[in-house]
């Protein structure tokens, strides 16, 4: 079986769907029919590790280990199992670019080659555990090796887009105090072009065939390290890696991740919503700087013992994935209806949503019920921290006790208020907006610097989104808040039309698509102003164009 993860821009932030069958892969001699046989020739069930003290911690019936690290205490074990197993198993990574080349590790093999990069940090790139690295690689292989190296010398890994402009990258170089760079030779001359404005960074590293003056070639340094590394002992409070936030408000935020936050996080997430086995194959295209590259592509898979699949294709072809089915699962923007009834239609499979955030994988939805992964209760808080009846809407929180959870992140990095913002008397403000029925489902409304307040009235745009793309004139939407002298702020829709439509007459249109949402929603939150647009801002993230469309409304005055 395999997990498929797909970025569906510009809306769908990350999606994955659990396939029967391996896809046939693009723009490769690889066939669907030779895929399909190397699956059943991999399909063996073996006994996966016992996880019941893990699962004892998430249930928090079991304190948390002092010392953790998730390539000594779960990789290497899972080599030793595979070593001493008869016959054929998947292997722990499998590569392939849809050009013929192709690259397979056994967890043995991952071990060994993760070991000498880990030589390689500590040594030419003088690396000390607590340090820190900004990675900026697509999904090539040598991003697994750096992910696991970092883990075992206790250098912590800070992932990075390669859709980072240099501007970006001279800002997570300052922000963070990385010491080292690594990328490939695309993005090495923008990296040049500010490195030197860094004091912190003292070396870079090329991933590449080709050198370069001032740059460690990568590959040249892993064919000439040792194989034989002692990984640290690293404590389970430790931070182990850092994700830049999308900063839809200012900057953005250093979010630290420690060793025992992605024990448990990662732990739950695979065995209760990707539903993994040590004879499953899994593909994430989730992009490298994402959390849920690495919870899904690292310790979700490898804490099952699956198979990670990686096709590095230069496009995406939907009808050549969609041809096998059997899992779908959906999580970082929330999903239209609309967009989930034509899945529906056209796979004949629902998409289960997850939910959670960078800071914390704290809950998903799964069979079409809300479960929280451990034993943390989600309510709906005011301004006081005090909880909201059923129907009232406010902030959705995680009560908590007087202690950190340990499966949240650590701290926003260099940003003692910010941390402490989270936190509102008894509970943990996740920054969404939302609301409880009677019967305690919690119902997402938006991002707290997403909802628009006009005339006191409190309007997420995502559900205006909704109502909007179930009309038929309507491909695509976004709702942002545009200034307005008697309300304060009304609701503007930028909407891109189907191609019937964009004939008609844009006044009649508009009218029609106003009376839609007032017939749909509540009549006070229907789009007092509405444009029309060819495209809307080709982003990774449904919040990250609001924002960018709401800043160049309010310039506007």
């Amino acid at each position: 079986m395999v997990f498929y993860y797909i970025q569906k821009p510009p809306y769908i932030c990350f999606c994955a769907t659990k396939i029967l069958l391996v896809f046939q892969v693009l723009q490769s001699s690889w066939s669907i029919h030779t895929l399909c046989r190397l699956f059943h020739q991999y399909h063996k069930t073996f006994a996966p590790l016992n996880f019941s003290y893990y699962e004892a911690i998430s249930r928090c019936e079991q304190e948390v280990p002092k010392y953790f690290n998730f390539a000594s205490d779960v990789l290497d074990k899972w080599s030793q199992i595979k070593k001493e197993q008869k016959g054929p198993s998947n292997p722990a990574l499998w590569w392939i670019n849809g050009k013929g080349d192709e690259i397979k590790w056994s967890f043995e093999e991952l071990g060994f080659l993760s070991q000498k990069v880990a030589n390689m940090l500590s040594g030419p790139c003088s690396l000390e555990s607590g340090d820190r690295v900004l990675v900026i690689l697509p999904r090539i292989p040598e991003w697994w090796l750096l992910s696991i190296a970092c883990m075992r010398t206790g250098v912590i890994i800070i992932p990075g887009s390669t859709q980072l402009t240099a501007q970006d990258i001279y800002y997570r170089l300052l922000a963070s105090k990385a010491k080292c760079i690594i990328t490939t030779d695309v993005l090495a001359p923008v990296v040049d072009s500010v490195a030197s404005k860094s004091q912190f960074l003292k070396t870079k590293v090329i991933v590449s065939e080709s050198r370069r003056d001032k740059w460690l070639n990568f590959r040249d340094l892993l064919k000439a390290a040792s194989a034989i590394h002692n990984c640290v002992k690293t404590k389970s409070q430790d931070p182990m890696a850092i994700y830049f936030t999308s900063g839809t408000t200012g900057s953005p935020k250093m979010v630290e991740h420690s060793y025992g936050n992605f024990l448990i996080d990662t732990f739950v997430f695979n065995r209760y919503w990707m539903d993994l086995t040590p004879s499953d194959i899994l593909w994430n295209m989730s992009d490298t700087a994402w959390v849920k590259a690495a919870a899904g592509s690292i310790f979700g898979p490898w804490f099952q013992g699956s198979c990670v699949f990686i096709h590095a294709m230069p496009q995406f072809d939907a009808r050549e994935t969609l041809n096998a089915l059997k899992h779908c699962l959906t999580a970082g923007e929330p999903l239209n209806p609309d967009v989930m009834a034509q899945w529906k239609s056209q796979t004949g499979l629902n998409i289960y949503e997850g939910y959670g955030q960078t800071e914390i994988n704290m809950a998903f939805l799964k069979w079409e019920v809300i479960i929280t992964h451990l034993p943390f209760r989600l309510q709906i808080i005011d301004e006081n921290g005090s909880v909201l009846p059923p129907g009232k809407e406010g902030d959705i929180a995680i009560k908590v006790d007087a202690k950190w959870p340990f499966t949240f992140f650590t701290r926003y990095v260099d940003d003692p208020v910010k941390t402490a913002s989270t936190i509102r008397g008894n509970f943990y403000v996740t920054g969404d907006r939302g609301s409880m029925d009677e019967d305690g489902y919690i119902w997402f409304m938006g991002r707290s610097d997403d909802v628009i307040i006009s005339s006191g009235y409190r309007i997420g745009p995502f559900e205006i989104e909704s109502a909007l793309i179930e009309h038929p004139a309507v491909a695509e939407s976004a709702v942002v808040s545009s200034p307005d002298p008697i309300r304060g702020e009304v609701v503007k829709a930028f909407v891109v039309l189907s191609p019937s439509f964009k004939s008609q007459d844009p006044k009649k249109l508009t009218r029609e698509l106003q009376d839609y949402v007032r017939k749909v929603t509540a009549p006070y939150k229907y789009p007092r102003k509405i444009e029309f647009v060819q495209q809307l801002p080709k982003t990774i993230s449904g919040k990250i164009r609001r924002n960018e469309l709401k800043n160049k409304e309010w310039r506007k005055t």
